[in-house]
């Protein structure tokens, strides 16, 4: 075969990740690469089981955030986090450095709803 059918399953596979929503295990390497966007959004954070706290999200992208907070959680702790305006966000602490804490969204923003809410609070 001839580079043309190499060609073609990569146009399809391109069509196929396009359209078929990925949970965020498979499509956290694609959204590294998603825009994230300086913000300041005075916020919750709440780990499973215990009471929230307020936060500063200065980070946020389609997959996940960045706050302003010193807090023992650790990698891989499940929490919530609350913006204005919206319910909790299932979320997963992937790195924290004792001055702040990121977290990855369980299901990505939708791209709507990010672009409203960096409309609002966006700083950079």
């Amino acid at each position: 075969m001839g580079t043309g059918h190499g060609i073609r399953e990569a146009v399809l596979g391109r069509m196929i990740r396009q359209t078929v929503p990925l949970p965020y295990a498979l499509a956290a390497d694609e959204d590294r690469c998603a825009q994230r966007y300086e913000v300041y959004i005075p916020s919750i954070l709440r780990p499973s089981g215990e009471a929230g706290f307020k936060v500063i999200v200065t980070n946020l992208s389609v997959a996940g955030f960045a706050c302003d907070v010193v807090t023992g959680m650790r990698e891989g702790a499940r929490c919530w986090l609350t913006l204005p305006g919206l319910s909790g966000l299932q979320s997963e602490i992937v790195w924290n450095n004792h001055g702040g804490v990121g977290g990855s969204f369980s299901n990505l923003i939708n791209e709507a709803v990010l672009a409203t809410i960096v409309a609002r609070y966006r700083t950079g």
